[in-house]
């Protein structure tokens, strides 16, 4: 989401069948995998995130926020880490114990750094480059977790600067390979520029480039929709374009308004379903005064939802209605 306030500014997954086949690597049978443009499981199941975003970074004494997230049927949370180019950095050992919880609370952990938000158009910005040395650094709190944690890569890292985004796609890429190099096996999640939401079709045009050239064929695209939303036909010709390719695509993050645009959530919910793809809101709780509207409860307590939180919890499409828990936690809630 675009230039959220301080300290609170501010999938999911699967897909349709390819019409192609990519080989999958051996080493991807420990964990999730992209499968004929599908998220799967180690054991071939599909697994469709049905989310919550978390501003853990700034808020990191809200230790009971997940297990109230998983209380309400969420499949997974996507937590917000700092690299600390901008805000303070969240090391090894204290991802480690945010992991551990997920695991505690039966969610599967995307793990986003949100430093980059808007570079080149936010001269405070951290780069990709900035966000791969943070995972290089905290790979160890990570490795072995591959079924449980998805390493998005890094936050809306290109704005709206259009020389700038002229190189989402070899950047990304680059990104991609210097974590395989590392010994990355996870699923890598990538974001769209133009502040996440690409009005500028650069992702969907580049996304098969940047898909081959992840030696692991095991990256996952994410759209974030706010205010360039607003019209349920750009919506479905949007995700179609990715599931008619057999390109896997998560809608990483959404509202129900913003300042923007007032988006079309309930076309989103109910496409992102239609078409089996995942989906994560922003946001659990913390907001700035600007954009407090989104969050779904007040003040972080379970017990005090606000519309969104009602809407995309309990509402048609919502968390509650389709949100199926993740195979390697065993049977469903």
């Amino acid at each position: 989401m675009k230039q959220r306030p301080i300290p609170a500014l501010a999938m999911a997954l699967a897909l349709v069948t390819a019409p192609f086949a990519h080989a999958v690597p051996a080493h991807a049978d420990s964990g999730f995998r992209v499968d004929d443009g599908r998220l799967v499981d180690a054991a071939g199941n599909d697994f469709v995130i049905r989310g919550v975003s978390h501003p853990h970074t700034w808020f990191p004494h809200e230790t009971g926020a997940l297990a109230d997230i998983g209380s309400l049927g969420a499949n997974t949370v996507r937590v917000v880490l700092s690299s600390g180019d901008r805000w303070q950095e969240n090391g090894a050992e204290e991802v480690a114990a945010i992991v551990a919880d997920c695991k505690e609370n039966l969610l599967i952990c995307m793990l986003e750094v949100h430093d980059t938000t808007g570079y080149g158009e936010d001269p405070e910005a951290a780069t990709l480059e900035q966000a791969v040395d943070h995972w290089l650094r905290i790979q160890d709190a990570i490795e072995g977790e591959e079924e449980h944690v998805l390493v998005n890569i890094a936050n809306e890292p290109f704005g709206n600067d259009e020389a700038t985004n002229a190189s989402w796609a070899s950047e990304t890429s680059e990104a991609i390979r210097r974590l395989r190099a590392a010994g990355f096996d996870h699923t890598l999640v990538v974001d769209a520029p133009n502040w996440g939401q690409d009005w500028t079709h650069t992702m969907r045009d580049g996304a098969q480039e940047v898909f081959d050239s992840d030696p692991h064929a095991n990256t996952v695209f994410s759209i974030h929709m706010y205010g360039v939303y607003e019209q349920e036909s750009v919506i479905v010709d949007y995700l179609e374009s990715f599931t008619d390719r057999g390109l896997p695509l998560v809608i990483g993050e959404f509202g129900f308004d913003h300042s923007d645009g007032d988006p079309d959530e309930d076309a989103i919910m109910r496409h992102a379903e239609r078409l089996g793809l995942g989906y994560i809101g922003w946001s659990w709780s913390g907001n700035g005064a600007e954009v407090a509207y989104l969050d779904m409860v007040e003040n972080f307590d379970v017990d005090s939802p606000t519309p969104w939180g009602d809407r995309i919890i309990h509402g048609p499409d919502g968390i509650v209605e389709t949100s199926v828990r993740a195979p390697v936690y065993g049977a469903e809630r």
